[in-house]
């Protein structure tokens, strides 16, 4: 079976020049865009992963909605035989929508290892255990984390791509997600191998295994029509599994997997902001 050939097709053909930015290109270039957009870089710590963030400059989120960003996949494989160093993204399609967000209290989380460099930065966590346990476990560390800092009553949950996937694990697991809202999200880990005819995620968890624990959490999930890395049919497959659809809301664009969601996402940020 092909080893996740659609990685290469999607970040490599479609979303990259023919020149790989360095990891400290791709580095400079978001702190650059955080520079722009009064964000400051926060490393947060928890027990697997230390966490790349950006974070605004502001203690007025006390008893107020935290909106979490977080990451796609980024830079995975650089070729459909070898496996990228790093995974620190090369395109800022999250930041851009970040941008649009006028709240200050909102929170840019990336991957683990992404704009990172450490010794637990085994490349199984940017392949196959992308979505492992251990990464979800990390991440809800992180929203602890944030809600001691922030003192907010609870969370938006913003995720693109495979952190759509991450931000659909964790809502599963807590009890202060307000909305949950994905970006092109790839919601249907074995729909997703299987339409692509790739190896499965051997040590990953599948979002649309937990439908039954996000039942009651309001959700929005953007879909690009010309998609052709998560095509509609993984969210379809999803969504077929709700029971309870009544609280689920979403939105065919056209857009393919990295452009243009602009409108869209403006239009999701007023209904949260309701």
């Amino acid at each position: 079976m092909k080893p996740f050939l659609i990685t290469l097709i999607s970040l490599i053909f479609i979303s990259c020049s023919s020149k790989i930015p360095s990891m400290e290109e791709r580095t400079n270039s978001v702190l650059n865009f955080a520079s722009q957009n009064n964000l400051n870089k926060v490393i947060i710590n928890s027990s697997n992963f230390n966490i790349f963030s950006l974070q605004s400059n502001t203690n007025s989120c006390e008893n107020q909605t935290l909106n979490i960003y977080i990451e796609g996949d980024g830079l995975s494989w650089i070729s459909k035989n070898q496996i990228s160093d790093n995974p620190t993204p090369i395109n800022q399609t999250l930041l851009n929508l970040l941008s649009l967000d006028k709240s200050s209290c909102k929170v840019y989380l990336a991957r683990p290892c992404q704009y990172i460099s450490s010794l637990k930065c085994n490349k199984s966590y940017w392949t196959n255990k992308r979505f492992s346990k251990e990464i979800v476990y990390s991440f809800d560390e992180v929203l602890n984390s944030l809600k001691n800092r922030y003192k907010n009553k609870d969370f938006n949950l913003i995720g693109y791509s495979g952190g759509g996937a991450v931000s659909t694990l964790l809502a599963s697991q807590r009890e202060d997600i307000k909305n949950l809202i994905t970006i092109a999200g790839n919601l249907d880990i074995e729909k997703w191998t299987n339409f692509h005819k790739i190896s499965k995620l051997d040590g990953s968890l599948n979002p649309a295994d937990f439908t039954y624990s996000l039942e009651n959490i309001k959700q929005f999930h953007i879909i690009g029509n010309s998609d052709k890395i998560v095509p509609k049919d993984i969210f379809l497959s999803y969504f077929s599994k709700f029971n309870n659809k009544k609280n689920i809301e979403y939105i065919y664009t056209d857009s393919n997997h990295s452009c243009c969601f602009k409108s869209a996402f403006e239009d999701v940020l007023l209904k949260i902001d309701d």
